[in-house]
């Protein structure tokens, strides 16, 4: 599989340049798709401009989502006619959207769409994700048909917890991409 069909689905606020979306980016090749706006993001908008850039590859990607890009990818696999587009997603430390604080910050992102995916992902949830509880993390995983993994006390799984080029989530990442 090329880079050009590994997509970077960052979440709110985007990925800092130390993150591992940015340094898989760097280092590998993987485009990620650029919002219009990440740091007041519409659920509507997000889900447009994931549909736009999917449209225009040429066979089948592996979506790479973290934090908002998840429940962006459920958003938009609940509604798009091209989910045959997506070979698989590797979806790390979802963000809920629905806990208070966060609710009423991003009201364009409830409800979370809870449908099984159609396509295999793996979903990492951390024990102390301070933007998920892991039963949340572990009930999304479960209603989107996700094998799900307990990737134990991780924080948010970003630089900020000590993720900076993480060659583990890469080794998954190739699984997915081989499957």
């Amino acid at each position: 599989m090329k880079s050009s069909n590994v997509l970077l689905l960052p979440g709110w606020e985007n990925s800092g340049p130390l993150d591992w979306q940015s340094l898989w980016e760097q280092r590998h090749g993987y485009p990620r798709v650029e919002q219009h706006d990440w740091h007041r993001p519409l659920r509507g908008d997000w889900i447009a401009r994931l549909e736009d850039v999917l449209l225009t590859c040429d066979e089948p990607v592996v979506l790479v989502a973290h934090s908002l890009g998840c429940i962006l990818t459920a958003a938009w696999a609940a509604h798009s006619k091209n989910a045959h587009r997506v070979k698989a997603a590797l979806l790390v430390a979802p963000d809920d959207v629905e806990r208070p604080g966060i609710r009423e910050r991003l009201p364009s992102w409830s409800p979370i769409a809870l449908q099984v995916l159609p396509f295999p992902s793996v979903l990492l949830g951390s024990r102390d994700d301070p933007n998920c509880e892991f039963e949340r993390a572990r009930l999304f995983g479960h209603a989107w048909g996700s094998q799900f993994m307990d990737y134990g006390a991780c924080g948010h799984i970003n630089a900020d917890s000590g993720f900076a080029s993480w060659p583990e989530g890469h080794v998954l990442l190739q699984d997915l991409m081989k499957d």
